[in-house]
C-alpha cells in the first residue's frame, strides 16, 4: 500500500509519541527545557491530527488506513499525555479515568456500530471535547506557575465535554444498541 500525505501524517503523530514521553518523563534534557520541547512535540503531534483529516478528506485521499489509524493515533496521543500528567501529579487520576473510560466506551460503541454495518458520524461535541482536552493538556504541559485557576477551568471544561459528547454520542446512536 502506497502511503499518501494524510496517512504520512497519521504514521508521523503515532512516531512522535515515543518521543514526547522520552522528553516529557525522563531526564535526558534538563527541566524546564524537557517540558517545553515534549510541549512543542505534543503541538506539531496535534496539528497533524487536524491536517491529516482535512488533507484526506479535501484532496479524496480517505482510505481504510486512515479511517483505522487516524482516531486510534488521536486516542494514543491524549491518552498518554493524560497518563504522564498524573504520572507528574499535574493531573488528578479520576479525570484521566473519566476520559479514558469514554474514549473505550465510545471505541466499543463504534464497533458494535461496524458490525451492524451502520455508520456513525462524527458530531461537533466531539470535536469539542478533542479540542479542549488538547488545549488542557498543552497548557498543563507548560506548567506556567501563577496560572492554576486557569488550569482548574480547562480540566473543569475539558471533563465536561468529554462526559457530555459520550452521554449525546450515545444517545443520539442508540439504536445501535437494540
Amino acid at each position: 500500500m502506497e502511503m499518501n500525505l494524510a496517512n504520512k501524517l497519521t504514521t508521523l503523530r503515532v512516531v512522535l509519541i515515543p518521543v514526547f514521553l522520552v522528553l516529557l518523563l525522563s531526564n535526558f534534557v534538563p527541566a524546564p527545557l524537557n517540558r517545553y520541547l515534549a510541549t512543542a512535540i505534543f503541538v506539531v503531534a496535534s496539528v497533524t491530527d487536524f491536517l491529516d483529516g482535512y488533507i484526506a478528506r479535501s484532496r479524496n485521499m480517505v482510505t481504510n488506513f486512515g479511517k483505522f489509524m487516524d482516531p486510534l493515533a488521536d486516542k494514543l496521543l491524549v491518552c498518554s499525555a493524560l497518563v504522564a500528567l498524573v504520572e507528574l501529579d499535574d493531573l488528578p487520576a479520576w479525570v484521566t479515568i473519566i476520559i479514558l473510560s469514554r474514549e473505550f466506551a465510545i471505541t466499543g460503541f463504534r464497533t458494535l456500530a461496524m458490525e451492524a454495518n451502520i455508520v456513525l458520524a462524527a458530531s461537533w461535541l466531539g470535536k469539542i471535547k478533542t479540542t479542549t482536552q488538547i488545549l488542557m493538556i498543552f497548557v498543563l504541559l507548560l506548567d506556567i506557575q501563577g496560572i492554576d485557576m486557569l488550569e482548574y477551568v480547562l480540566v473543569a471544561v475539558a471533563t465536561l465535554f468529554t462526559i457530555w459528547s459520550g452521554i449525546d454520542y450515545i444517545a443520539k446512536n442508540r439504536a445501535v444498541l437494540k
